[in-house]
């Protein structure tokens, strides 16, 4: 087989694993993108700050629970008692205050004869003596089935009325409640949860499913250098691909969320005057960001000292990984007055150790574990599991399909990086 048709076919089967590498990136960026837009959404839907901390929650729940206990509500004996006892009490000083204005001096002749009256026709002593047996007939007239309910009614209506008096300040937190829910088509967050959900799963799927392909072709190019060692017509081709899909590589991993922190109460469940109360998937804290994402708020911040740290990391981990990339590339096609410049020379052989990309995975991973030892301690304190409370923490921290493929990316560029100098050694012995 000639040279020039082992390079067509070299090119035709590379050229086709960089188009499925360039799809499976696309594909990695659109399901991550679509999945963290969701879980954003979800942590602010289900934030303690619209849960357990909302006074729109408790307001509900607490008159919820009161309607229920005046449903409920039977007078036992001693309560009877008591009652009859104060309507006895109240019937007591109404007397006396008839009797009192009643020992007024009277200074007209109508009033002198109505006092007389009174005097002669109502006796004090009897009605006094009745009180007990009119305080027992009002009780029993209250606990009527009728009387009952027209009472618990003005009850009823009362705590509604107060209840209706008591919610959040903030107009616009329940807004962006309502306009999420549009967004989502839901009703309400039980319906949200449950048609997002089967959406998580199917999104991370599949972004896990094309990280996975982007791995293989990696795989694939490392085979075919292998393979291909000794064929040094080939070698040229080879990496001019290899450093296209190490870019293609590169994009993925620094758009795709790297790291991804998630603190929440997964129950709390207790008993408040008979009732059960329980949260669910209260989420504490929630960020998943892609290092394009991190430079980005960086930049934002408004401060000298972020906006610094965000040039660092956007030079250091990007901008100098894709130069290297790109030098490599001019280096080995270019004709020997251009390898001899002193620029193109240092970002393709010299650049590495200026390059922060590997010292930025290594930061990312003891992120994770420093968060993941931090908030494994720090939710353990909250854990109850008591008669009347269950508190249930978890941490969902994980690292994500970009700290994944941006590990790739590293080990790749770092061996395309030896490859170009033991091929540039035999081409250079080649021509001696």
């Amino acid at each position: 087989m000639s040279k020039f048709l082992q390079r067509v076919l070299l090119i035709c089967f590379t050229g086709s694993l960089l188009a499925l590498a360039g799809w499976s990136s696309f594909q990695v960026y659109r399901y991550s993108s679509e999945a963290a837009e969701i879980k954003k959404d979800y942590s602010e839907l289900n934030s303690i700050t619209h849960g357990i901390l909302s006074v729109n929650i408790w307001r509900d729940h607490l008159t919820n629970m009161v309607l229920n206990r005046i449903d409920e509500f039977e007078f036992t004996a001693e309560q009877e008692d008591t009652l009859v006892l104060q309507v006895e009490n109240i019937l007591t000083a109404g007397i006396d205050k008839g009797d009192s204005l009643m020992n007024l001096k009277q200074k007209t002749l109508k009033g002198k004869l109505r006092k007389f009256a009174v005097r002669t026709l109502v006796p004090e002593e009897k009605i006094r003596a009745l009180v007990p047996m009119f305080a027992q007939t009002i009780v029993d007239e209250i606990q009527k089935p009728e009387n009952k309910e027209a009472l618990k009614f003005v009850i009823k209506s009362k705590l509604q009325e107060y209840s209706d008096l008591t919610h959040d300040n903030s107009e616009a937190a329940v807004q962006r409640l309502e306009a999420l829910f549009n967004k989502y088509e839901v009703a309400d967050l039980k319906g949200f949860n449950e048609k997002t959900s089967g959406e998580l799963i199917m999104l991370e799927e599949q972004t896990y499913f094309h990280t996975y392909i982007l791995l293989g072709v990696i795989m694939a190019f490392l085979l075919l250098w292998w393979l291909l060692r000794n064929q040094k017509p080939l070698h040229t081709p080879l990496f001019i691909v290899s450093v296209l899909v190490s870019l293609v590589v590169l994009f993925s991993g620094i758009t795709a969320p790297m790291i991804e922190i998630d603190a929440r109460f997964q129950q709390v469940n207790f008993q408040l005057i008979g009732e059960h109360i329980v949260f669910n998937d209260q989420v504490i804290f929630f960020q998943s960001k892609s290092i394009l994402q991190v430079i980005d708020i960086l930049f934002a911040n408004g401060k000298v000292d972020s906006f610094l740290v965000g040039i660092l990391i956007l030079i250091f981990s990007i901008v100098f990984p894709v130069a290297k990339l790109l030098s490599t590339q001019i280096y080995l096609a270019g004709n020997e007055k251009l390898r001899k410049n002193n620029i193109l020379k240092f970002f393709a052989f010299k650049s590495g150790k200026w390059s922060m990309a590997d010292v930025y995975v290594i930061a990312i991973f003891m992120a994770y574990i420093g968060f993941q030892g931090i908030l494994d301690h720090q939710l353990s304190n909250v854990n109850r599991d008591t008669e009347s409370l269950v508190s249930i923490s978890t941490n969902k921290t994980s690292l994500q399909p970009g700290f994944i493929i941006f590990i790739g990316f590293v080990l790749f560029s770092l061996i395309l990086s030896t490859i170009l100098k033991k091929i540039t050694a035999l081409h250079n012995n080649k021509k001696l």
